[in-house]
């Protein structure tokens, strides 16, 4: 899943998705955990981890400025919002459920004890400091994404990546895995899904408003089971061999437009870094 997509600067964040395209090529060992699959070939075109990190920081220091030359000097860098917002989470991989530990105990869904997103640090923000943060936000934006073709370079990556899954569902070698992989969940007594974004997606598992789901017996043996059919045929490791073929084979197709896409997406980390430097 590409990442550009779940994120975009000094937004409102009232989502997490942590999906993290990766795997290798054919491997003697079944995939475990994500860690594990390694990179694709469009990665280097998608914004990573690091970035979000950076982008945060920048925003939240150039609201902080914006703010304060409308009247705020004392906006925290981190404030809360007059009403905490719900948070949705989805802790999938791109391939499904990996983690055969977490499918026993939380089947698809995670320890609701633990925050799967980091609660803001600073105080509450005022109704007055609320009613600045939208222009003050847009301000930011323009600031982070000076010199950026936000209509055709921008957001390439992330519409051809769509393109790209449709043909990764089409292909031959991934149904037939994807028919391996049902029929083996389906022999140990499960529900014969089409393939493993439906059995996390099953409906069946009533997630609440924040993503999780009830992790009852029948989900969390499903789970159990998509992990062990996974491994068994490795599933994950095909999946990757044809996504990475039909990546790298529409990458030299349009290799002008993704560097043009490339060339934004430098552009956006310098104007981050700028920002770090110039207001720490």
């Amino acid at each position: 899943m590409a990442m550009r997509g779940w994120w975009r600067p000094s937004a409102v964040v009232v989502a997490v998705l942590a999906a993290v395209c990766a795997s290798g090529p054919e491997r003697s060992e079944a995939a475990r955990t994500v860690s594990g699959l390694g990179p694709l070939p469009a990665d280097r075109y998608d914004s990573t981890s690091k970035d979000y990190e950076r982008s945060q920081r920048a925003s939240a220091l150039l609201v902080r400025q914006c703010m304060a030359g409308r009247g705020h000097p004392d906006y925290p860098l981190d404030p809360r919002y007059p009403t905490d917002p719900i948070v949705a989470a989805a802790v999938s991989t791109d391939y499904g459920v990996l983690d055969l530990a977490a499918a026993r105990r939380w089947g698809y869904g995670w320890d609701p004890e633990k925050s799967l997103m980091p609660r803001p640090k600073g105080r509450r923000m005022t109704d007055a400091e609320y009613a600045d943060l939208p222009a003050c936000s847009a301000e930011t934006n323009r600031r982070l994404m000076r010199g950026i073709d936000l209509q055709k370079d921008w957001p390439y990556a992330g519409q051809r990546a769509v393109e790209v899954d449709k043909a990764v569902k089409r292909d031959p070698r991934l149904r037939a895995a994807f028919e391996v992989w049902s029929r083996c969940v389906a022999d140990q007594g499960f529900t014969r899904y089409p393939d493993p974004v439906a059995a996390y997606a099953d409906g069946a598992w009533q997630r609440a408003s924040n993503g999780n789901t009830l992790q009852t017996q029948r989900e969390r043996a499903t789970a159990v089971a998509d992990v062990t059919c996974k491994r068994r045929h490795h599933t994950a490791e095909l999946w990757h061999a044809v996504r990475a073929r039909n990546q790298a084979a529409d990458i030299a197709q349009h290799r002008d437009r993704y560097a043009a896409g490339l060339r934004a997406l430098r552009t956006y980390r310098a104007n981050i870094a700028a920002v770090l430097r110039q207001l720490g």
